[in-house]
């Protein structure tokens, strides 16, 4: 596809990367966002966002002059929308975002522009949502304008790398649709492009998601009977993985981001009466904080008085600075509730929460509990034998099977292990 000028609303962790790759492959780009600091931060090259070459992207495509930010629309020959979709107390997809940001473009709309919803969304969107704002265009959808959803099926961490690698999925709302997209995207993606319906594109999407959620469950709930039978989860699993056609994933202190821990809700949510399995694996993996609360009070019953932890890590996964719907967030407040805690982070990639402390060793000083929360490379050189001489009572809770239990001994602790012991 010849270059086009690309409207791209929503510049967060999907939104900025696409527009920069787009940019940098030679699209001209405005990048919308209704937050001023992420545009401002944008037009002088910088980002607001942790990713790996993203920063230097960014700053090829603005010097070059091929990516704008802009706190509205305008018109383009192309508009994708990456806004976020997050989910409600009640475990319900908030639609306002991706709904504002349609009706945002409808003014700047004309005869053969293209509309790409990539925000993940329950299914039916397009055709419930989106497509009936169009048409208050007065364009004939299909014909004079082209819909269609192309989720994206990036891990944080590594963003650029897969956007360009990975297979991708474009659901039309009809097949010219699916196409115009389809040539659109092999502007950058070198994996195999496959094109659908719209519906079918929102649901591979959530199953996708929703297989690795009730996969986790699965091995949380395996976790949870090992302790009870005081055999080892991780060994039972490494050994039944050995078998070729068994890929049981692994257990830990829940699930968080914007995808695991959200997009099967969004399932329940349009088929509650059918989507018994999907439910009860989310109610699983949202338990898992109250289950590792458990063990600390296990651990920690001998200790009198306030009881001292520190956190290792607070993001919802390892080597990033996302701390979306993470279960480690989750636990600090059921510590907070509890009353009995004083709580203590350290987490390379996170900087500004209350609890943070940047130094290891403060933050272990007068401790009774370090609890491995994330895996993050960083922690992996940790000098136990430094931290055992600061702390008041030596106990550490791992509940990501991360750390090494006979150097974790030999320093003089209590090693405890989530799905044993």
């Amino acid at each position: 596809m010849s270059a086009s000028k690309i409207c791209i609303i929503g510049l967060g962790y999907i939104g900025l990367p696409t527009a920069a790759m787009f940019a940098t492959h030679g699209h001209k780009i405005v990048g919308v966002d209704i937050n001023g600091g992420v545009v401002d931060a944008l037009n002088q090259g910088k980002i607001t966002i942790t990713e790996p070459y993203l920063d230097i992207m960014v700053q090829a495509a603005v010097t070059s002059g091929n990516l704008v930010g802009k706190v509205t629309p305008e018109s383009a020959d192309v508009f994708i929308i990456a806004v976020p979709t997050p989910i409600t107390e009640d475990k319900k997809a908030d639609m306002s975002y991706v709904i504002a940001a349609t009706e945002a473009i409808v003014p700047y709309l004309k005869k053969d522009n293209i509309v790409i919803l990539e925000s993940t969304s329950p299914v039916g969107t397009v055709k419930d949502i989106i497509c009936p704002i169009l048409e208050k265009t007065g364009l004939v959808l299909g014909e004079e304008l082209f819909v269609a959803h192309s989720p994206e099926r990036v891990l944080p961490g590594r963003i650029l790398i897969e956007l360009v690698d990975n297979n991708r999925i474009v659901g039309g709302i009809n097949e010219k649709s699916a196409q115009l997209v389809k040539e659109l995207y092999k502007t950058f993606v070198r994996g195999k492009i496959f094109t659908t319906d719209a519906t079918t594109a929102e649901m591979c999407k959530l199953m996708e998601n929703t297989y690795r959620d009730v996969n986790i469950a699965l091995a949380n709930e395996l976790a949870i009977i090992s302790e009870k039978l005081g055999i080892n989860a991780w060994k039972v699993i490494e050994l039944c993985n050995k078998h070729p056609r068994v890929n049981i994933h692994q257990p830990g202190p829940g699930v968080g981001g914007h995808c695991l821990a959200v997009d099967p809700w969004f399932i329940v949510e349009k088929f509650p009466e059918t989507a018994s399995l999907i439910e009860k694996s989310r109610k699983i993996n949202d338990n898992m904080p109250e289950h590792v609360l458990g063990r600390i009070g296990e651990i920690l019953g001998d200790v009198s008085g306030k009881k001292v932890i520190t956190i290792l890590g607070v993001t919802y996964k390892p080597d990033i600075d996302d701390i979306r719907e993470s279960p480690i967030e989750h636990l600090v407040g059921l510590l907070e509730a509890d009353g009995n805690y004083e709580i203590r982070i350290v987490d390379p990639f996170v900087h500004n929460h209350k609890y943070i402390k940047k130094d290891l060793i403060n933050a272990c000083e007068g401790s009774d509990l370090v609890l491995l929360a994330v895996n993050h490379k960083d922690f992996g050189n940790i000098q136990f034998n430094k931290v055992s001489k600061v702390m008041r009572t030596k106990n550490i809770l791992d509940t990501r099977n991360f750390f090494d239990k006979k150097v974790i001994l030999e320093s003089g602790f209590r090693y405890f292990l989530l799905g044993s012991n």
